[in-house]
C-alpha cells in the first residue's frame, strides 16, 4: 500500500511538473512590416507596412534607418533611392522623391507616430552603417532622441538590430538595458558577449555552418533572432532551432507552421 501511495505520489509530481513546464514559444518579426498585401501597395519600409504588422498582430516589425547628410533619419532599405545617395543627400530632398501611388520615403518622425499607435508591436530598429564612424556615433545618438522624443524609447517598445560592430558597441555603452543584435553573422556569440552586446540576429545560412552558435548564445543569455526565413523548409529548420524570434517576408505562412508556438505580446 505504501509503495502504492509513493507510486501515486511521484505520478502526480510528473503531471504537475507537465503543466507548470512552458512551451517554448517564437516570436514573429514582420521584415520591413507585412509589406506584400495590398493595403501596403507591396511595400516594405513603409508606414502602412508598418500598420498591418501591427493590424495582424505579429510580435515584432523591422525597418531600416540611415542617416542623411543633415542628420535626418530616413526609413528606406537601400542605400540609394533611384540612384540618389541617402548619405549624402539632405533629407527634404529624399522625401520628396514620390512613387506614382504617391509613395514617398517616411521620415523617423512619421515612422514613430504610426509605431506609438499599437504598444503590442515591438519595433525591431535596424541602423543602417555608415561609412564614416563619426557619422555613426551620431546617427546612434539621433536615433535615441527620436525615440525619445516619441515616448518610445524602452526596451518594451524597441530592439536594436546593426550590421555595424560600431554601433552595436555603442548601443551597448548607451543604452545596455535594450536587446542590440549584431546581424553580420562573421562573429562566434562567444566574442560578442565579451564586447558586451547581448544578442545575435544571424541569417540562417550562418548557423546552418555554425550550429554550435545556438548554443553559444544561449549560455549566455543572449536574444536570439534567425533572418530572412521564407522558404517553408528552411522555417521548418528555423523553428527546430527555437531561437526567440523569425524575421520574415512572409509572416503569415510562419504563423501557420507555429501553430500553437507562435509568442505575442
Amino acid at each position: 500500500m505504501k509503495r502504492f501511495c509513493f507510486l501515486m505520489i511521484l505520478i502526480a509530481a510528473a503531471i504537475a511538473a507537465g503543466c507548470t513546464a512552458k512551451e517554448h514559444k517564437i516570436a514573429i518579426v514582420a521584415h520591413q512590416g507585412y509589406w506584400d498585401c495590398d493595403q501596403a501597395h507591396h511595400i516594405g519600409n513603409t508606414v502602412a507596412a508598418l500598420a498591418q504588422a501591427q493590424e495582424n498582430g505579429f510580435w515584432g516589425s523591422e525597418f531600416d534607418v540611415h542617416i542623411t547628410a543633415d542628420d535626418g533619419l530616413l526609413v528606406f532599405h537601400n542605400n540609394d533611392i533611384f540612384g540618389v545617395d541617402i548619405h549624402t543627400s539632405p533629407i527634404d530632398s529624399l522625401t520628396a522623391i514620390t512613387y506614382p501611388n504617391g509613395w514617398h520615403p517616411a521620415t523617423i518622425d512619421e515612422f514613430l507616430t504610426q509605431a506609438g499607435k499599437c504598444p503590442t508591436t515591438k519595433l525591431v530598429f535596424e541602423l543602417k552603417p555608415h561609412p564614416e564612424k563619426e557619422r555613426e556615433d551620431i546617427f546612434v545618438d539621433r536615433a535615441i532622441e527620436a525615440l525619445k522624443a516619441h515616448g518610445l524609447f524602452s526596451p518594451d517598445r524597441v530592439m536594436f538590430i546593426s550590421f555595424s560592430l560600431n554601433m552595436c558597441k555603442r548601443i551597448a555603452e548607451k543604452c545596455p538595458e535594450f536587446d542590440n543584435q549584431y546581424l553580420a553573422g562573421d562573429i562566434d556569440p562567444d566574442d560578442l558577449f565579451e564586447m558586451g552586446i547581448n544578442g545575435v540576429d544571424y541569417h540562417y545560412s550562418f548557423f546552418y555552418q555554425h550550429p554550435e552558435w545556438i548554443g553559444h548564445a544561449r549560455s549566455h543569455g543572449m536574444s536570439l533572432n534567425i533572418w530572412t526565413v521564407d522558404n517553408p523548409e528552411d522555417i521548418q529548420k528555423v523553428i527546430d532551432m527555437a531561437p526567440d524570434a523569425i524575421t520574415t517576408n512572409v509572416p503569415l505562412t510562419v504563423r501557420e507552421m507555429l501553430t500553437g508556438k507562435e509568442l505575442r505580446q
